[in-house]
């Protein structure tokens, strides 16, 4: 019954078949013309197998961040960035690893599966690879529950589970693709300064390296999400004080430290866009909670990428520099 329930869905898809396109194709697209070709595939994909498109842009954003992120993985071709290998595609005592009938591969053990009705099930079709997701989140249900299972069971870890589900609230929440807008975390017409600080020695809790920038400017100037995302943690650090940390669409954990204060409303889970304002300048850290005013005023702001392993930090000061003068050419624009 499951495997003529492919069939039948295959059969579908001829009728509704959607362009393939490649690699070199998509370079001659604009962003928008992205984004709507790939809500095309997720909402026919949704359409044959129930699966929310919300959930398939989460899994395709979150490996899409591990492309980027891993050397062991190659560029995708096409709109679609979820990963198979040779192995898992194909089956692992599958003799031809390049194999595209999806019979053999059936008989092999392997995952593939024909999405667009072509007869052919490749690794490297954005339909296929997609078609071949949505049955397997399908095979455990629905409900946000039975997805983050489904996570589990693709990933086998818990911090890969939190990011693609965090994903796919972000993407239901504002139900577009268009979520690449960035903002400075504090506003222009506030004085501040900084200069790259990334890498500097630090002494208090031990030697470490300093991981961030840091953003001088007086007490209670509002701090802001630079990205579209939603908020993992909220509370005390005794190196960053009040902190908040914001998990964006291309899997980077942004860290604001060092805060007065929280914006109010503003919560474990909650969902935020670039410009919303957090959270307010401050001096706390370097202690129990409570403790302030052992540092000028500042915001610690970090930025850390996951690669579906680990996580690590990187320099945040070139994309603070490129948002900021986006943010003046665009206030010069109004004016």
């Amino acid at each position: 019954m499951r495997f003529q329930k492919i069939i039948v869905l295959a059969l579908i898809a001829v009728f509704i078949s959607l362009p393939c396109v490649t690699a070199a194709e998509k370079d001659e697209l604009t962003s928008e013309q992205i984004y709507e070709r790939r809500m095309d595939l997720y909402k026919k994909v949704e359409t044959l197998t129930n699966v929310p498109w919300q959930y398939l842009a989460a899994v395709d954003t979150y490996e899409r961040g591990l492309r980027r992120a891993r050397k062991d993985r190659p560029k995708e071709d096409g709109l679609i960035s979820i990963y198979y290998s040779e192995e898992e595609w194909a089956g692992e005592l599958n003799p031809n690893k390049e194999d595209t009938h999806p019979l053999s591969i059936q008989m092999f053990g392997g995952v593939g599966l024909d999405g667009d009705g072509d007869g052919l099930a490749e690794r490297t079709n954005n339909e296929d690879v997609l078609f071949t997701m949505a049955h397997f989140i399908e095979g455990y249900g629905f409900d946000e529950e039975d997805f983050r299972i489904a996570l589990w069971e693709k990933y086998k870890r818990d911090q890969s589970v939190r990011i693609v589900h965090g994903h796919a609230l972000v993407y239901e929440n504002f139900d577009t693709l268009d979520l690449d807008d960035h903002a400075f975390p504090m506003p222009l017409n506030y004085n501040y300064s900084y200069k790259n600080t990334w890498g500097d020695r630090r002494g208090w809790g031990g030697r470490r390296i300093h991981e961030g920038t840091d953003i001088f400017a007086g007490y209670n100037v509002p701090i802001r999400a630079t990205a579209y995302g939603r908020v993992e943690i909220k509370g005390w650090n005794k190196y960053g004080g009040w902190r908040i940390g914001i998990r964006d669409l291309d899997n980077i954990y942004h860290y604001y430290a060092h805060l007065s204060g929280f914006e109010k409303g503003i919560e474990e889970g909650s969902i935020v866009a670039p410009g919303d304002v957090i959270g307010y300048c401050g001096s706390s850290g370097y202690g129990k909670p409570g403790t302030q005013g052992k540092f000028p005023p500042h915001l610690h702001y970090g930025m850390y990428r996951d690669n579906g392993i680990t996580e690590w930090s990187f320099d945040p000061y070139p994309s603070l520099k490129q948002w900021e003068r986006k943010a003046y050419q665009d206030r010069k624009k109004k004016k």
